[in-house]
This record gives C-alpha cells, structure tokens and sequence, in this order.
C-alpha cells in the first residue's frame, strides 16, 4: 500500500511539475510546528513498542 501511494504521487509530481512546490510548502508547514511532530513521532514509537503481558515488577 505504502509503495502504491509513493508511485502515485511521484506519477503525479511527472505530470503535474508544480506540484512539487505544493508538497514541499505542505512538508514544511507540518514540520514547523513541533508539537506536532513530537505527537506523530511519539505515535510512530509507540505503535513499534512491545507492551509487557501480566504484572511487571
């Protein structure tokens, strides 16, 4: 899935060549604001982490 999204947008960026000015606008919006980075990378670790079955001591 994640490759099929990749092929489409670099398809689209093929077509459309000003489009690649619009995804780099939209990519640093997001990355100025650091809140929502630290949540989206916090998401990201979280999902990978293995969460301990039973009680831990």
């Amino acid at each position: 899935m994640r490759w099929i999204l990749l092929g489409a947008l670099l398809g689209l960026l093929l077509v459309f060549p000003q489009l690649l000015a619009v995804v780099a606008v939209v990519i640093a919006a997001l990355l100025s604001k650091p809140v929502l980075v630290a949540f989206s990378l916090g998401l990201a670790a979280g999902a990978r982490m293995r969460r301990p079955r039973g009680w831990t001591h």
